[in-house]
């Protein structure tokens, strides 16, 4: 029986082309993300080749005070992102992979990136997390949507159930044989993602494989629940595909609109004009109570002082420089707290809605989402306020620009170390396909008796 069920379902012309076009926009998505890791691999070697020449270039120029020299230079840190970041792209293709920066003020200089046009940003990018939680389903509602109903409607069903003691035998075995045909696709995906996109095969992969497979999993127990509450097939193609839609369209960007009204974040804006009004307005104001305040800040420094017979002074400019990042600090946090919180919210959101919860888990697994930027963004405010420190005594003790190894200073990089969650990876998702899997068995009972 099962070799017949499988010779019929192989003969279906539209399911096969059901399932080749899934394969070939599986295979398009992959090239994809192939284009992206290339453009981001060359734009943080073309930051790294910028910040020598740009080194170089300067020390070419300047041949003054160090203070001068340092006023100019940038140094640079990369966020690269994991062969596995080819398949979830998530943020990062609005965020630039690597950042430039000099010890001057911070704030103004987080959110300088490339100029992307809007209406390619508006519709995103076509990659492997967008085949599989938006495609893949459309493609199991279409191949199952119909396994039981249409036994029904054409009159065999009644011919099964008396020939047989398990006549459900027949549809589950029809519906394991889509399950095993999806599944076929997908791994195959995974065998060219792993050779195309150079992914190692490490933990990390091996989760991103397993929440792919529960989300495939999901569908299919939901569609089986759908066809046991033995409605017609029209009925099952509308309440299958108006599942779809709100589960991965309509709900999302309703809480997402939620989410924007809960958290919002004013401090963005308050955030930069604080860090400007900092420092420039300190050129109009008395300049012991500017150099008072960094020496609290930095109680190390408090030996130098500001020339009384001079306007002007390199440990005076560095101070107010100091005080743009410092009178940003609360507005800067308070937009840290909020951006948590939608991250956090966002994941509660994730067991309810099992779309989300894989987006965000691929995302994660990728190292492609809001926590791995918030994580590069912290790591370059460290990176800034170690360049500080470093070069803060040499400005004030004017020590030669010569007696520095320029040519050391080369592009550094974040890691993203976050382990694994495995058990917000599993729960959800386990949850509902097991809540489904026992209301089907239910309902199957109450057709049997």
């Amino acid at each position: 029986m099962t070799q017949l069920l499988i010779k019929q379902y192989v003969r279906s012309k539209g399911l096969m082309i059901g399932l080749l076009l899934l394969f070939i926009t599986g295979v398009v998505s992959l090239h994809i993300g192939k284009v992206f890791l290339e453009q981001q691999h060359e734009t943080i070697e073309n930051t790294a080749h910028a910040q020598k020449e740009h080194i170089d270039r300067n020390l070419g120029f300047v041949h003054g005070h160090i203070g001068l020299l340092l006023y100019y230079i940038r140094f640079g840190l990369a966020n690269e992102a994991p062969a596995l970041a080819g398949l979830s792209i998530g943020h990062r293709d609005i965020r630039p992979p690597a950042q430039l920066v000099n010890i001057r003020n911070l704030e103004e200089q987080k959110n300088t990136s490339e100029l992307v046009n809007p209406y390619y940003q508006l519709l995103g990018n076509m990659d492997f997390s967008f085949v599989l939680i938006y495609l893949f389903p459309l493609i199991i509602i279409a191949i199952c949507f119909n396994l039981f109903s249409e036994e029904k409607e054409s009159g065999t069903w009644q011919l099964v159930s008396s020939q047989s003691q398990k006549p459900f035998r027949i549809i589950r075995a029809k519906i394991l044989i889509r399950l095993v045909s999806v599944l076929l696709v997908l791994l195959l995906l995974f065998l060219i993602a792993t050779v195309y996109l150079s992914i190692p095969l490490d933990k990390v992969y091996g989760a991103f494989v397993l929440s792919s497979i529960l989300y495939i999993l999901f569908w299919f127990v939901a569609v089986w629940f759908v066809i046991n509450l033995d409605k017609s097939s029209n009925e099952n193609a509308l309440i299958l595909l108006s599942s779809w839609i709100n589960l991965t369209i309509v709900i999302p960007a309703a809480l997402n609109n939620v989410v924007e009204n809960l958290y919002p974040i004013p401090e963005a804006y308050e955030t930069t004009i604080d860090g400007r009004d900092g420092y420039h307005n300190k050129w109009d104001q008395p300049k012991e109570p500017t150099i008072l305040k960094f020496k609290e800040h930095y109680p190390q420094f408090s030996k130098y002082e500001h020339p009384e017979d001079q306007s002007f002074g390199w440990f005076w400019y560095y101070a107010i420089q100091q005080m743009g990042d410092d009178e940003a600090t609360e507005a800067r946090q308070a937009m840290k707290d909020k951006l948590y919180a939608r991250n956090r919210f966002t994941k509660l959101i994730g067991y309810v809605l099992p779309s989300v919860h894989t987006q965000l888990s691929l995302n994660s697994l990728g190292k492609s989402d809001m926590s791995n930027y918030l994580n590069y963004m912290d790591a370059l405010e460290q990176f800034h306020e170690d360049k500080r420190l470093m070069f803060y005594p040499m400005i004030f003790e004017n020590v030669a620009i010569s007696s520095e190894k320029w040519n050391e200073h080369k592009l550094e990089y974040f890691e993203d170390k976050r382990e694994t969650e495995w058990i917000y990876l599993l729960l959800p998702i386990l949850i509902w396909s097991g809540l489904l899997l026992w209301l089907s068995r239910t309902k199957m009972k109450e057709q049997l008796k």
